[in-house]
């Protein structure tokens, strides 16, 4: 690609750049991005627009460091493709920040008005053809919000101090019941993510015994079945919130909570949004890259040598390796951050 002059540091005296991010899906990836574009907003006093899929706009609007949303209608593109190109093209940029670093999403990069167009180190599909420049050196063995931040470098910004700047609506009804409030995410979009249900369910008894407080389940609303029959096999405090919350309303109830336990999932990644310590469940993939990114959250590994193999089902054993992890284990681990925070 194309080499061009690296942009100058721009302060408060200098007209605010307009930029444009371009990351399209999923809850974890955009909220990955999310310390670079605070970091834009921040250093540059930058004004930041956002193309997402229309299913994550109300998520994105929940990120006051942004000024516009624009919805890329992925499913009807046909359609609606023209009304998105039209409202893309009547914008000019400064600069446009490619994070998804796929084809479609450097075809938009290509679309929008701007003498800068700035691709990710992780691009794939050829989408490198579209960009002036690719912002750092490929290493996948990086977590995604530094090889995200690596924009910053190349435009001569500080990255040493990343902030997720999300704001959620308080969840209604509001949470109720004895503290500590725990909540579990038991679902993810991969089979081989998913730690076995009677884990949960035992791990839940033992919290519960142990803690005297209160276990929120949550999920989408296909989770919904699971999470109720959780609910049902456990004695005391425990309420299904599954399917009952948009995605920044379950960010309000996660804000709440002291402490949140799930598998490599969207709800892990909202909870390290809103603040909230996660002990989060690993065994297909690679903490060091999706892990929760901060010292307060806790990494449980599955112990199988064939770490990381990224299949969505194992191919190896029944039930994968998730079930290697034992509910003492995790509940050693919640009690450990829950008297963190105490103290």
């Amino acid at each position: 690609s194309a080499s061009f002059n690296r942009m100058p540091v721009y302060s408060s005296k200098d007209r605010a750049p307009r930029i444009l991010i371009i990351k399209l899906s999923s809850v974890g990836d955009i909220l990955h991005a999310l310390p670079t574009v605070n970091a834009l907003k921040r250093y540059m006093n930058a004004e930041i627009d956002w193309v997402v899929q229309r299913e994550f706009v109300d998520l994105v609007d929940c990120f006051p460091d942004v000024n516009c949303v624009i919805p890329f209608p992925r499913r009807g593109f046909l359609k609606h493709g023209g009304k998105f190109i039209r409202e893309l093209r009547s914008h000019d940029y400064h600069i446009v920040i490619d994070l998804q670093g796929l084809m479609k999403s450097a075809l938009i990069a290509r679309l929008a008005r701007a003498p800068r167009k700035i691709g990710p180190s992780f691009n794939r599909e050829g989408a490198h053809l579209f960009y002036h420049e690719v912002a750092g050196e490929r290493d996948l063995t990086r977590h995604a919000i530094d090889q995200n931040l690596d924009v910053l470098r190349l435009l001569n910004q500080d990255v040493s101090d990343p902030v997720f700047n999300a704001v959620f609506p308080e969840p209604n009804p509001p949470l109720s019941g004895p503290r500590p409030w725990i909540a579990m995410a038991p679902c993810s979009r991969w089979q081989s993510k998913d730690w076995p249900a009677d884990s949960f369910a035992k791990l839940s008894e033992q919290l519960l015994k142990a803690t005297g407080g209160t276990i929120f389940f949550m999920g989408a609303p296909g989770d919904r079945e699971i999470c109720a029959n959780l609910q049902r096999s456990v004695k005391g405090n425990a309420y299904n919130l599954a399917g009952l919350h948009t995605l920044p309303e379950s960010g309000g109830v996660l804000r709440q909570v002291d402490v949140l336990v799930a598998n490599d999932s969207g709800p892990a990644h909202l909870g390290c949004a809103a603040g909230v310590p996660t002990v989060t469940l690993f065994g297909p993939t690679d903490e060091n890259r999706t892990g929760p990114y901060g010292d307060q959250h806790v990494v449980i590994r599955a112990e199988e040598p064939c770490f990381p193999c990224y299949d969505r089902v194992c191919k190896r054993t029944a039930g994968g390796c998730m079930k290697t992890i034992t509910p003492d284990r995790v509940a050693q681990a919640v009690i450990k951050v829950l008297k963190r925070a105490e103290s």
